[in-house]
């Protein structure tokens, strides 16, 4: 049996996501008794071959075509299709960030594949039906699946898989792979792109400093600011604060916004509806400052100040500042 991991990479650079789909790839490979293989898509693939091999894959299949130059849904998806058809795998795996999603979806309906997204748990163990619990409704929800089909297709959800160091790594066999691609699938390919960040992004940040309606207004942020500039983190914010215009909607940490994984997430102001907590839940440790004890992100969090924001934050800034040498 074979069980085939797509990763991510951006011109050549791996994505940590990589890490976490070769984590939960190597256990359901174990629990399909199944031997790992990874795919690399595009341009800049053939140099992370070693790192794929060093997460555990047994063969690593470079995928390159005049038109995958850069990222592009639906060239990416017909790639896994057409490899798909080529090595025959079980199952196909990725992790469920907005790019595995796309794919994973696009390969499903080229392929008229069951897909089943943003997967908690996956047994193997009846090779016909397979059984998984996944988050529904932005993580309100637990469904529990079953997937059936001559090649089964999932994502793990982001940062649901802990990424663990791998104590055996594979052969790393390198196989080049050139799909028969269709000009036409090029008119979603990127061409061009602007950068508005640079540095450690929203989604990396060890430390994400947030805050809410709460905050009062677009000024308001300039103690969030500092704050994040002494954690070495960066400022995020609830759909709120973007829907009153306070902050740009990149800032947004939820659902529909970018999820986040730091070490430590300080929210300010922010109630906690499950659209955000969504985007949070993944955070190492919380720490909650707001006015009202009983908000939902004061209760889910693992410490909390209650009290008043503006007076709270600069506080901590003091505090910090006072012990820097």
């Amino acid at each position: 049996m074979t069980l085939l991991v797509v990763l991510e990479h951006d011109r050549g650079t791996w994505n940590d996501a990589n890490d976490e789909a070769l984590t939960a790839g190597r256990q359901l490979a174990s629990d399909m008794d199944a031997a790992l293989h990874v795919a690399i898509i595009g341009d800049g693939a053939d140099g992370l071959a070693e790192q794929a091999a060093a997460g555990g894959a047994a063969i690593v299949h470079v995928v390159s075509d005049p038109l995958l130059t850069d990222y592009g849904p639906e060239a990416y998806g017909q790639s896994v299709v057409a490899l798909i058809e080529d090595c025959e795998p079980d199952a196909v795996m990725a992790i469920g960030t907005d790019r595995g999603n796309e794919v994973m979806a696009q390969v499903g309906a080229r392929a008229d594949l069951g897909f089943v997204a943003n997967c908690l748990s996956v047994d193997p163990s009846d090779d016909d039906t397979w059984t998984m619990t996944r988050a529904q409704w932005g993580g309100s929800l637990l469904e529990d699946a079953t997937l059936t089909g001559d090649v089964k297709l999932l994502t793990y959800g982001h940062h649901v898989v802990a990424a663990q160091e791998c104590t055996e790594p594979g052969a790393g066999e390198v196989e080049e792979f050139e799909p028969d691609l269709d000009d036409e699938l090029g008119r979603t390919v990127v061409v061009d792109r602007q950068v508005l960040t640079s540095g450690v992004t929203l989604a990396t940040a060890p430390v994400v400093v947030s805050g809410g309606r709460g905050v009062g207004s677009e000024d308001g942020f300039g103690i969030l600011e500092e704050l994040a500039d002494l954690l070495g983190g960066r400022v995020g914010c609830s759909r709120a604060v973007t829907n009153n215009g306070w902050r740009n909607h990149s800032d947004q940490v939820g659902q529909t916004g970018t999820r986040i994984a730091p070490e430590i997430y300080i929210a300010t102001g922010i109630s906690g509806a499950i659209q955000h907590w969504v985007g949070a839940a993944a955070s190492k440790r919380i720490l909650a400052i707001n006015t009202d004890p009983e908000a939902n992100m004061v209760v889910k969090a693992d410490y909390a100040v209650i009290g008043d924001l503006h007076k709270v934050v600069p506080a901590i800034s003091a505090e910090i500042r006072g012990r820097q040498p």
